[in-house]
Parts: C-alpha cells; structure tokens; sequence
C-alpha cells in the first residue's frame, strides 16, 4: 500500500474546506434560480411552499449559503443530504433504476458529498472554526 506524501497531506484540511465551498456553491446555484430567476435560463419557478417541490428552492438556497460560510456545517450537511436523498428517490429513481438514464447522478453525488461532510467537518476555512477559534 502507498504512503500517502506528507506535502500533500498538509493539505488535506484545506481541500475539505474546498470541497465544502465548492458544493455549497454549486448548489445554492440551483436555489437562486428556482427563487430568484437568476442565472436566468433555468425557468426560476418562485416560492410555493404548498409543495414539497417548493421547499426545494429556499432549501438549495439557504443551504448552499451556510456550507459556502462553513456556518453550521454539520447539521445544514446532514439535511442537504437527507434533502438530496429523497430528491433523487422522489424524482429520479421513479424514471428508471440507473441514475445515467433517470438524470440522478448529481442528487446521488450530492448527498453522498454532504453526508461526507457531516463526519468531516467543515475544514479549517469557515466560520464554524472562526467562532469556535479552532483548527477543525
């Protein structure tokens, strides 16, 4: 088995950050057009919380700012994941049986990507950290 390098190890806590940015980011995309209209193209479709599909749009949202901060990262990362779950299984997995043929492949990553997170942590780069005055 390969030794992992000790340069790259160092960076191990910083990539974690990354990854946290990066999803958060990612996501809240996807609530800023359904809520907002913005990037236009997507159809934005407004808030309609009658529905469980009009939760979807102020979850991704507000969900995707606070991983993007690192500001309650485990508790926000362990309900997007639950929030992605049921998404690909309420709306994909009824298509077909393979996320390639039902478009689920980006539910199934993100929650695996945010259950990830919920054991991980945040990473050293958020708040989470800045208020807490620690490193993890």
């Amino acid at each position: 088995m390969a030794r992992r390098s000790t340069s790259l190890a160092g960076w191990e806590p910083h990539f974690l950050s990354l990854l946290r940015i990066v999803s958060g980011l990612l996501l809240l995309q996807h609530g800023a057009q359904k809520v907002l209209g913005f990037p236009p193209g997507g159809g934005g479709q407004g808030i309609n919380l009658s529905t469980l599909a009009g939760w979807s749009g102020p979850i991704e949202l507000v969900g995707g700012v606070l991983m993007v901060l690192g500001l309650f990262s485990r508790p926000t990362a362990f309900i997007l994941s639950g929030f992605t779950a049921v998404a690909y299984w309420m709306v994909h997995a009824p298509q077909s049986p393979y996320p390639i043929n039902n478009g689920g492949e980006l539910a199934a990553l993100y929650c695996f990507v945010f259950l990830y997170l919920v054991f991980a942590g945040p990473g050293p780069w958020s708040l989470d950290n800045a208020l807490r005055g620690s490193r993890r």
